[in-house]
């Protein structure tokens, strides 16, 4: 992953978790709590794609297992958070830019479903059976419905700053120089047209014929490109 991947990454995972452990735990909501840190993951992956998601998976978990008040075995949760990522961002859309939230919405309540069954399933091999005394089904239920109704509000702001940690600024200072360019050449036309304003004769409405002729030129090999 690179530099500002990894800053933005960190940054956003941080926040997540200080929000989910000191706010949102302590609503006391009926069933499951809503899980703000796999919404950052999730809206990660959809832009870094498996591979990223996966290591934002990976790194978000193991620090949610190692985050006080962890009640678990250190690595539980970056397991299925590594898993989840992964296959989040296989839903990655091929350019980049999403057409519908349809698809974000699905990809939502599959990942609470499936988190919830893969912590439960990871639980039920090191002997937690936390899960059947709280209820799987309700558990289920209330994931989902909790992270549905809270990722409208977080799935598209991290996706957006994760879209523009991705610009590459050698290219945005080779575009802005290529403007600088075109801009000057505008400019330099105008002038010539000016100065031969200020001249007049017959020499003067040919230079401004041809300078017309020249930015039609140009605007239409503008519109081309």
């Amino acid at each position: 992953m690179r530099v500002n991947r990894i800053l933005l990454s960190s940054a956003l995972v941080v926040v997540a978790l200080v929000v989910q452990v000191s706010v949102l735990a302590r609503l006391h909501l009926p069933g499951a709590v809503p899980d703000l840190l796999l919404l950052t993951v999730l809206g990660l992956a959809l832009v870094y794609g498996h591979v990223g998601g996966a290591l934002v998976g990976f790194g978000a978990g193991l620090l949610a297992d190692l985050a006080p008040p962890a009640d678990h075995a250190a690595g539980r949760y970056a397991l299925v958070l590594c898993v989840i990522g992964y296959l989040a961002g296989l839903a990655k859309p091929e350019n980049g830019r999403l057409r519908s939230a349809t698809g974000p919405m699905v990809v939502v309540v599959a990942a609470a479903i499936g988190t919830t069954l893969l912590y439960a399933g990871v639980g039920a091999l090191v002997g937690d059976t936390a899960a059947r005394h709280v209820g799987l089904p309700s558990l289920l239920f209330t994931a989902a419905l909790y992270d549905l109704l809270l990722a409208p509000f977080v799935v598209p702001g991290i996706m957006a700053l994760a879209r523009r940690a991705e610009n590459d600024p050698l290219a945005e200072t080779g575009s802005g120089a290529n403007s600088a360019n075109i801009s000057s050449g505008w400019l330099s036309s105008g002038t010539g047209l000016k100065i031969g304003g200020q001249r007049g004769g017959l020499g003067s409405l040919k230079t401004k014929a041809r300078t017309r002729t020249a930015r039609v030129g140009r605007i239409k090999g503008v519109k081309r490109l």
